[in-house]
This record gives C-alpha cells, sequence and structure tokens, in this order.
C-alpha cells in the first residue's frame, strides 16, 4: 500500500458513466514512485480524505483483503482455456487470435442454435 498526499486535478465523466480521476501529489521519494509505478495500469482501491488518515484508518484500509487476482472472470477463464486447447491443437490456423475467433463463432452458433 503506497498513502500518498495530492490534490485532485481533473475529474472527467465517461460515456459509460464512469470517472476518469486526475490527481496531482507532492514530491513523491524513489521509493514512493516505484510502488506508485508498479501499480500502473492495474485495478486498485483508492481512498481519498480531504485530511490526513489516522493511524486506525490506516490499519483499517491495509487490513482489507481482495481475492481479485485469485479470480479470472468467466470469459477470462474461457479465453485461457481455448488459449491451452490452441497450444495442444492449432487446428491449422495460423495465430491464437483467429483461432480463437472462430472457436468463439462456434460456441455462439451453438448456443443460438438451441433458441427457440
Amino acid at each position: 500500500m503506497i498513502l500518498i498526499a495530492g490534490q485532485i486535478e481533473n475529474l472527467t465523466t465517461r460515456k459509460d458513466k464512469t470517472i476518469r480521476l486526475s490527481l496531482g501529489t507532492n514530491e513523491l521519494t524513489p521509493k514512493e514512485c516505484a510502488e506508485l509505478f508498479t501499480m500502473n495500469q492495474q485495478f486498485c482501491y483508492v481512498a481519498l480524505k480531504p485530511e490526513p488518515f489516522i493511524s486506525n484508518e490506516i490499519d483499517a484500509i491495509e487490513s482489507l483483503k481482495t481475492d481479485l487476482e485469485k479470480q479470472k472472470t468467466p470469459s477470462q477463464r474461457l479465453r485461457a482455456i481455448l488459449f491451452r486447447n490452441y497450444e495442444q491443437d492449432n487446428k491449422g490456423y495460423k495465430d491464437f487470435n483467429t483461432y480463437y475467433l472462430g472457436q468463439m463463432e462456434r460456441i455462439c452458433e451453438h448456443y443460438k442454435a438451441k433458441l427457440s
């Protein structure tokens, strides 16, 4: 966990009703910079408040656990399984992307045929 001070510099709404948040920080130590850069493009939790966090709040935040890294979404699981199948038998496809698209089309057609 990294705890840094800063200010909200920009808020932008998006089409999907999410918000893009830009933060400006005070000068960071090399260690804080390294921790921040390791989180780049990763899903993480953010806690914001206008005054510094007190020790019991920090303890509570640090004790929070997530299992996001352990669990894949169903679509991620299916893609990973298809990739392993592709490695074992590419069925004549030259690359995984075309194999994936072909297999997804086959799966969609299978379930579409079951519709009344």
